[in-house]
């Protein structure tokens, strides 16, 4: 199943982020095809939040993947959703 991790950073994080990024980019090649696609959301030109799709069994193996990301150990997000999602197009 696929999964939308839909994360919104906390406010003046971006320093948080930065450092948290090489960490945070080698977890995601590490997930080798759990990661369908990812990037940062984008608010005023800066890194503000991440989009990533999961492809998963079950909401539980998305949740304990989400845990591990060095972005929410280090507690960037202010907020995380998860939704199951459906590739139509692309």
């Amino acid at each position: 199943m696929l999964v939308a991790l839909i994360a919104r950073d906390q406010a003046g994080a971006l320093q948080t982020r930065m450092d948290n990024r090489p960490a945070h980019v080698d977890y995601l090649k590490a997930s080798g095809k759990t990661v369908f696609q990812a990037g940062p959301l984008i608010d005023g030109g800066n890194m503000a939040g991440s989009l990533i799709i999961l492809d998963v069994a079950d909401m539980a193996e998305a949740e304990a993947w989400a845990a591990g990301d060095p972005y929410a150990r280090a507690g960037l997000f202010a907020s995380v959703e998860m939704i199951e999602w459906k590739k139509v197009i692309g």
